[in-house]
Protein backbone atom coordinates (compact mmCIF):
# COMPACT_ATOMS: atom_id res chain seq x y z
CA UNK A 1 0.00 0.00 0.00
CA UNK A 2 1.12 3.58 -0.72
CA UNK A 3 0.12 6.52 1.45
CA UNK A 4 0.38 10.27 0.94
CA UNK A 5 0.73 12.26 4.16
CA UNK A 6 1.18 15.87 5.28
CA UNK A 7 0.10 17.73 2.17
CA UNK A 8 1.60 21.18 2.63
CA UNK A 9 0.26 23.10 -0.36
CA UNK A 10 -2.90 25.09 -0.78
CA UNK A 11 -4.37 23.31 -3.72
CA UNK A 12 -7.34 21.77 -5.31
CA UNK A 13 -6.60 18.82 -7.51
CA UNK A 14 -8.96 16.20 -8.85
CA UNK A 15 -8.09 13.25 -11.05
CA UNK A 16 -9.93 10.03 -11.72
CA UNK A 17 -8.50 6.93 -13.35
CA UNK A 18 -10.75 4.03 -14.25
CA UNK A 19 -9.90 0.66 -15.67
CA UNK A 20 -12.43 -2.02 -16.50
CA UNK A 21 -11.39 -5.58 -15.70
CA UNK A 22 -14.18 -7.98 -16.38
CA UNK A 23 -17.09 -6.75 -14.29
CA UNK A 24 -14.92 -4.77 -11.85
CA UNK A 25 -14.21 -1.08 -12.07
CA UNK A 26 -11.04 -0.03 -10.26
CA UNK A 27 -11.00 3.64 -9.50
CA UNK A 28 -8.04 5.73 -8.41
CA UNK A 29 -9.46 9.01 -7.17
CA UNK A 30 -7.48 11.77 -5.51
CA UNK A 31 -9.39 14.86 -4.50
CA UNK A 32 -7.84 17.29 -2.03
CA UNK A 33 -9.72 20.53 -1.48
CA UNK A 34 -7.87 23.70 -0.43
CA UNK A 35 -6.01 22.57 2.67
CA UNK A 36 -3.10 24.37 4.26
CA UNK A 37 -1.70 21.37 6.06
CA UNK A 38 -3.58 18.08 6.15
CA UNK A 39 -2.71 14.67 7.44
CA UNK A 40 -4.49 12.88 4.66
CA UNK A 41 -4.05 9.28 3.70
CA UNK A 42 -4.73 8.05 0.18
CA UNK A 43 -4.23 4.32 -0.10
CA UNK A 44 -3.89 2.37 -3.30
CA UNK A 45 -3.63 -1.42 -3.51
CA UNK A 46 -0.90 -1.81 -6.15
CA UNK A 47 -1.86 -5.42 -6.73
CA UNK A 48 -5.08 -4.22 -8.34
CA UNK A 49 -3.65 -1.46 -10.49
CA UNK A 50 -1.58 -1.75 -13.65
CA UNK A 51 1.69 -0.02 -14.48
CA UNK A 52 0.03 3.01 -16.07
CA UNK A 53 -2.01 3.66 -12.92
CA UNK A 54 1.08 3.29 -10.72
CA UNK A 55 2.85 5.88 -12.88
CA UNK A 56 -0.11 8.22 -12.52
CA UNK A 57 -0.17 7.76 -8.76
CA UNK A 58 3.54 8.52 -8.49
CA UNK A 59 3.06 11.68 -10.55
CA UNK A 60 0.28 12.78 -8.23
CA UNK A 61 2.43 12.06 -5.21
CA UNK A 62 5.27 14.18 -6.65
CA UNK A 63 2.84 16.96 -7.45
CA UNK A 64 1.54 17.07 -3.90
CA UNK A 65 4.61 16.24 -1.83
CA UNK A 66 7.64 16.75 -4.04
CA UNK A 67 10.11 19.60 -4.20
CA UNK A 68 9.86 22.37 -6.80
CA UNK A 69 11.53 20.39 -9.58
CA UNK A 70 9.42 17.25 -8.93
CA UNK A 71 6.20 19.28 -8.89
CA UNK A 72 7.10 21.00 -12.15
CA UNK A 73 7.97 17.71 -13.84
CA UNK A 74 4.73 16.15 -12.61
CA UNK A 75 2.71 19.08 -13.91
CA UNK A 76 4.40 18.80 -17.29
CA UNK A 77 3.61 15.09 -17.51
CA UNK A 78 0.07 15.34 -16.20
CA UNK A 79 -0.95 18.49 -18.02
CA UNK A 80 1.42 19.18 -20.86
CA UNK A 81 0.95 15.80 -22.50
CA UNK A 82 -2.78 15.78 -21.75
CA UNK A 83 -3.38 19.34 -23.00
CA UNK A 84 -4.62 20.26 -19.54
CA UNK A 85 -5.15 23.64 -17.98
CA UNK A 86 -2.64 24.47 -15.31
CA UNK A 87 -2.71 26.88 -12.44
CA UNK A 88 0.28 27.14 -10.36
CA UNK A 89 -2.47 27.74 -4.17
CA UNK A 90 0.36 29.01 -2.01
CA UNK A 91 -0.08 32.16 0.04
CA UNK A 92 -2.09 34.40 -2.29
CA UNK A 93 -1.32 32.46 -5.48
CA UNK A 94 -3.17 29.66 -7.22
CA UNK A 95 -0.90 26.88 -8.42
CA UNK A 96 -0.38 23.13 -8.87
CA UNK A 97 -3.86 22.50 -10.18
CA UNK A 98 -4.87 20.77 -13.38
CA UNK A 99 -7.96 19.84 -15.35
CA UNK A 100 -7.51 17.00 -17.80
CA UNK A 101 -8.11 18.13 -21.37
CA UNK A 102 -10.55 15.25 -21.84
CA UNK A 103 -12.91 16.94 -19.38
CA UNK A 104 -12.98 20.38 -20.96
CA UNK A 105 -16.46 21.93 -21.13
CA UNK A 106 -17.74 20.26 -17.96
CA UNK A 107 -17.50 23.39 -15.81
CA UNK A 108 -14.81 21.88 -13.58
CA UNK A 109 -12.45 24.83 -13.86
CA UNK A 110 -15.11 27.37 -12.87
CA UNK A 111 -16.09 25.25 -9.88
CA UNK A 112 -12.55 24.77 -8.65
CA UNK A 113 -11.41 28.38 -9.16
CA UNK A 114 -14.58 29.71 -7.52
CA UNK A 115 -13.96 27.46 -4.54
CA UNK A 116 -10.33 28.52 -4.20
CA UNK A 117 -11.18 32.21 -4.51
CA UNK A 118 -13.88 31.87 -1.83
CA UNK A 119 -11.47 29.95 0.40
CA UNK A 120 -8.73 32.54 -0.01
CA UNK A 121 -11.14 35.39 0.69
CA UNK A 122 -12.11 33.58 3.89
CA UNK A 123 -8.43 33.59 4.88
CA UNK A 124 -8.18 37.33 4.25
CA UNK A 125 -6.34 37.01 0.91
CA UNK A 126 -8.29 39.25 -1.44
CA UNK A 127 -5.47 39.85 -3.93
CA UNK A 128 -4.91 36.62 -5.86
CA UNK A 129 -2.36 35.81 -8.57
CA UNK A 130 -1.59 32.94 -10.90
CA UNK A 131 0.46 31.89 -13.91
CA UNK A 132 -0.90 29.84 -16.77
CA UNK A 133 -0.04 29.08 -20.38
CA UNK A 134 -0.62 31.97 -22.78
CA UNK A 135 -3.18 29.93 -24.69
CA UNK A 136 -5.34 29.73 -21.55
CA UNK A 137 -5.57 33.50 -21.06
CA UNK A 138 -9.15 33.82 -22.45
CA UNK A 139 -10.37 31.21 -19.98
CA UNK A 140 -9.04 33.08 -16.97
CA UNK A 141 -10.15 36.46 -18.27
CA UNK A 142 -13.68 35.07 -18.19
CA UNK A 143 -13.06 34.07 -14.56
CA UNK A 144 -12.16 37.63 -13.57
CA UNK A 145 -8.35 37.61 -13.86
CA UNK A 146 -6.32 40.34 -15.58
CA UNK A 147 -2.94 40.19 -17.28
CA UNK A 148 0.12 41.76 -15.64
CA UNK A 149 2.93 40.42 -17.83
CA UNK A 150 3.76 37.55 -20.17
CA UNK A 151 6.56 35.63 -21.79
CA UNK A 152 5.26 35.17 -25.32
CA UNK A 153 4.38 31.58 -26.14
CA UNK A 154 5.23 30.41 -22.60
CA UNK A 155 3.41 31.87 -19.64
CA UNK A 156 1.19 34.75 -18.58
CA UNK A 157 0.95 36.22 -15.06
CA UNK A 158 -2.52 37.30 -13.89
CA UNK A 159 -4.25 38.89 -10.91
CA UNK A 160 -7.88 39.22 -9.84
CA UNK A 161 -7.78 43.02 -9.55
CA UNK A 162 -8.49 44.93 -12.77
CA UNK A 163 -6.04 47.73 -11.88
CA UNK A 164 -3.89 46.08 -9.20
CA UNK A 165 -0.50 46.48 -10.84
CA UNK A 166 -1.35 49.94 -12.15
CA UNK A 167 -2.27 50.97 -8.60
CA UNK A 168 1.08 49.64 -7.35
CA UNK A 169 2.90 51.66 -10.02
CA UNK A 170 1.00 54.83 -9.14
CA UNK A 171 2.09 54.57 -5.48
CA UNK A 172 5.81 54.38 -6.27
CA UNK A 173 7.71 57.53 -5.34
CA UNK A 174 9.22 59.27 -8.35
CA UNK A 175 12.79 60.52 -8.62
CA UNK A 176 14.59 62.94 -10.93
CA UNK A 177 17.48 63.13 -13.39
CA UNK A 178 19.39 59.99 -14.34
CA UNK A 179 17.59 57.13 -12.58
CA UNK A 180 18.61 53.55 -11.82
CA UNK A 181 17.14 50.61 -9.92
CA UNK A 182 18.35 47.81 -7.67
CA UNK A 183 16.27 44.84 -6.52
CA UNK A 184 17.70 42.97 -3.54
CA UNK A 185 16.73 40.45 -0.88
CA UNK A 186 19.60 41.40 1.50
CA UNK A 187 19.35 38.28 3.64
CA UNK A 188 21.16 39.91 5.47
CA UNK A 189 22.63 43.22 4.24
CA UNK A 190 26.39 42.80 3.63
CA UNK A 191 29.33 44.96 2.55
CA UNK A 192 28.78 43.51 -0.92
CA UNK A 193 25.26 44.97 -0.99
CA UNK A 194 26.64 48.24 0.36
CA UNK A 195 29.25 48.43 -2.43
CA UNK A 196 26.57 47.80 -5.07
CA UNK A 197 24.33 50.55 -3.70
CA UNK A 198 27.26 52.98 -3.35
CA UNK A 199 28.24 52.43 -6.98
CA UNK A 200 24.71 53.03 -8.25
CA UNK A 201 24.29 56.16 -6.11
CA UNK A 202 27.59 57.56 -7.32
CA UNK A 203 26.68 57.10 -10.98
CA UNK A 204 23.06 58.29 -10.88
CA UNK A 205 20.91 61.14 -9.60
CA UNK A 206 18.26 58.80 -8.17
CA UNK A 207 18.47 55.12 -7.23
CA UNK A 208 15.27 53.18 -6.64
CA UNK A 209 16.01 50.33 -4.22
CA UNK A 210 13.36 47.60 -4.29
CA UNK A 211 13.57 45.32 -1.25
CA UNK A 212 12.01 41.85 -1.59
CA UNK A 213 9.14 42.09 0.87
CA UNK A 214 7.91 38.50 1.20
CA UNK A 215 8.80 36.75 4.44
CA UNK A 216 10.28 33.53 3.07
CA UNK A 217 13.91 34.24 3.95
CA UNK A 218 15.95 33.50 7.08
CA UNK A 219 15.73 37.15 8.11
CA UNK A 220 12.27 38.71 8.20
CA UNK A 221 11.32 41.59 5.93
CA UNK A 222 11.18 44.02 8.86
CA UNK A 223 14.73 43.09 9.92
CA UNK A 224 16.10 43.19 6.37
CA UNK A 225 14.48 46.59 5.78
CA UNK A 226 15.94 47.92 9.04
CA UNK A 227 19.45 46.72 8.17
CA UNK A 228 19.36 48.14 4.63
CA UNK A 229 18.06 51.51 5.78
CA UNK A 230 20.60 51.74 8.62
CA UNK A 231 23.43 50.62 6.36
CA UNK A 232 22.68 53.26 3.68
CA UNK A 233 21.51 56.23 5.77
CA UNK A 234 24.40 58.36 4.49
CA UNK A 235 23.33 57.92 0.84
CA UNK A 236 20.83 60.67 0.13
CA UNK A 237 19.70 59.85 -3.41
CA UNK A 238 18.04 56.55 -2.52
CA UNK A 239 14.31 55.90 -2.70
CA UNK A 240 13.08 52.71 -1.00
CA UNK A 241 10.25 50.57 -2.35
CA UNK A 242 8.67 47.26 -1.38
CA UNK A 243 8.32 44.66 -4.13
CA UNK A 244 5.00 43.30 -2.88
CA UNK A 245 3.91 40.33 -4.99
CA UNK A 246 5.29 41.81 -8.19
CA UNK A 247 9.09 41.37 -8.18
CA UNK A 248 11.09 38.32 -7.02
CA UNK A 249 8.11 36.91 -5.13
CA UNK A 250 6.74 33.42 -4.61
CA UNK A 251 3.94 34.48 -6.95
CA UNK A 252 6.00 35.50 -9.99
CA UNK A 253 9.38 33.82 -9.32
CA UNK A 254 8.99 30.86 -6.92
CA UNK A 255 12.19 29.28 -8.28
CA UNK A 256 14.17 32.06 -6.58
CA UNK A 257 13.16 30.57 -3.21
CA UNK A 258 12.44 26.91 -4.00
CA UNK A 259 14.63 24.73 -6.27
CA UNK A 260 13.31 24.11 -9.78
CA UNK A 261 14.67 23.02 -13.13
CA UNK A 262 16.74 25.50 -15.13
CA UNK A 263 14.10 25.71 -17.87
CA UNK A 264 11.38 26.70 -15.40
CA UNK A 265 13.74 29.13 -13.66
CA UNK A 266 14.46 30.80 -17.01
CA UNK A 267 10.76 31.27 -17.78
CA UNK A 268 9.98 32.68 -14.33
CA UNK A 269 13.05 34.95 -14.44
CA UNK A 270 11.95 36.25 -17.86
CA UNK A 271 8.49 36.94 -16.48
CA UNK A 272 10.01 38.88 -13.59
CA UNK A 273 12.08 40.88 -16.10
CA UNK A 274 8.95 41.80 -18.03
CA UNK A 275 7.31 43.10 -14.87
CA UNK A 276 10.43 45.09 -13.99
CA UNK A 277 10.33 46.74 -17.42
CA UNK A 278 6.85 48.08 -16.70
CA UNK A 279 8.16 49.50 -13.40
CA UNK A 280 11.20 50.99 -15.14
CA UNK A 281 8.99 52.67 -17.71
CA UNK A 282 6.77 54.16 -14.99
CA UNK A 283 9.78 55.55 -13.06
CA UNK A 284 11.92 56.60 -16.05
CA UNK A 285 14.61 54.14 -14.94
CA UNK A 286 17.28 53.63 -17.60
CA UNK A 287 19.64 51.20 -15.85
CA UNK A 288 19.54 48.33 -13.39
CA UNK A 289 22.43 47.35 -11.12
CA UNK A 290 23.15 43.76 -10.07
CA UNK A 291 26.08 41.97 -8.52
CA UNK A 292 27.85 39.30 -10.56
CA UNK A 293 26.77 35.77 -9.61
CA UNK A 294 29.68 33.35 -10.06
CA UNK A 295 28.48 30.81 -7.49
CA UNK A 296 24.66 30.91 -7.15
CA UNK A 297 22.86 29.13 -10.04
CA UNK A 298 19.41 30.72 -9.75
CA UNK A 299 20.63 34.35 -9.48
CA UNK A 300 23.05 33.61 -12.33
CA UNK A 301 20.14 32.50 -14.54
CA UNK A 302 18.25 35.63 -13.48
CA UNK A 303 21.17 37.87 -14.45
CA UNK A 304 21.39 36.14 -17.81
CA UNK A 305 17.72 36.83 -18.52
CA UNK A 306 18.16 40.48 -17.46
CA UNK A 307 21.15 40.68 -19.80
CA UNK A 308 19.08 39.36 -22.69
CA UNK A 309 15.83 41.25 -22.13
CA UNK A 310 16.54 44.68 -20.64
CA UNK A 311 18.73 46.15 -23.43
CA UNK A 312 16.05 45.28 -26.00
CA UNK A 313 13.79 47.73 -24.18
CA UNK A 314 16.26 50.55 -23.58
CA UNK A 315 17.40 49.61 -20.07
CA UNK A 316 21.11 49.06 -19.42
CA UNK A 317 22.25 46.26 -17.13
CA UNK A 318 25.26 47.10 -14.93
CA UNK A 319 26.86 43.98 -13.46
CA UNK A 320 29.20 44.96 -10.64
CA UNK A 321 32.05 42.57 -9.71
CA UNK A 322 31.68 40.96 -6.31
CA UNK A 323 33.45 42.66 -3.42
CA UNK A 324 35.98 40.44 -1.58
CA UNK A 325 37.54 40.48 1.87
CA UNK A 326 40.54 38.29 2.80
CA UNK A 327 40.19 36.49 -0.55
CA UNK A 328 36.58 35.61 0.28
CA UNK A 329 33.82 36.77 -2.06
CA UNK A 330 31.24 38.50 0.10
CA UNK A 331 27.73 37.12 -0.16
CA UNK A 332 24.69 36.82 2.10
CA UNK A 333 24.82 33.03 1.77
CA UNK A 334 28.41 33.07 3.06
CA UNK A 335 27.32 35.14 6.05
CA UNK A 336 24.44 32.74 6.81
CA UNK A 337 26.84 29.81 6.55
CA UNK A 338 29.26 31.40 9.02
CA UNK A 339 26.42 32.18 11.42
CA UNK A 340 25.52 28.49 11.48
CA UNK A 341 29.06 27.36 12.37
CA UNK A 342 29.39 25.89 15.88
CA UNK A 343 32.59 27.84 16.58
CA UNK A 344 32.77 31.61 16.76
CA UNK A 345 33.23 33.30 13.36
CA UNK A 346 33.15 36.86 14.67
CA UNK A 347 36.58 37.77 13.30
CA UNK A 348 35.49 36.72 9.79
CA UNK A 349 31.99 38.16 9.90
CA UNK A 350 33.16 41.62 10.91
CA UNK A 351 35.01 41.83 7.57
CA UNK A 352 31.91 40.92 5.56
CA UNK A 353 29.29 43.13 7.19
CA UNK A 354 28.61 46.85 7.64
CA UNK A 355 28.88 47.90 11.30
CA UNK A 356 25.10 48.28 11.55
CA UNK A 357 24.45 44.69 10.42
CA UNK A 358 27.20 43.30 12.65
CA UNK A 359 25.85 45.19 15.66
CA UNK A 360 22.34 43.89 15.05
CA UNK A 361 23.50 40.26 14.73
CA UNK A 362 25.65 40.54 17.83
CA UNK A 363 22.82 42.17 19.80
CA UNK A 364 20.45 39.40 18.71
CA UNK A 365 23.06 36.83 19.92
CA UNK A 366 23.37 35.38 16.41
CA UNK A 367 27.17 35.80 16.44
CA UNK A 368 28.84 33.32 18.76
Amino acid sequence: MLRIKEIRLLLCFGHRYRQLRGDAVIELHLNVIAAERLDVGVEVDLALVDVEAVLLFNLLRNLLCGDGAEQSAALARLCGDADGLVLQSFRNTLRCFAVDGAHRGEGLLNTVVSHLVEYQYGRGNCHLLLHTKCCNLPVFRDLGFHEIARVDGQVVFLENRPHGFESYLSRLQRGHGRQAAIVMNANPFTLGHRRLVETACRENDTVHLFLVSEDVSQFSFSVRKQLVEQGTRDLHNLIFHETGSYLISTAVFPSYFFPSSEAITQIQAALDCKEFLRIAQALDVTSRYVGQEPFSPTPAVYNEMLRRILPEHGVTLREIPRFSADNTVISASKVRSLLSEPQSQASRLIKLLPPTTYQYLAGAHLIK
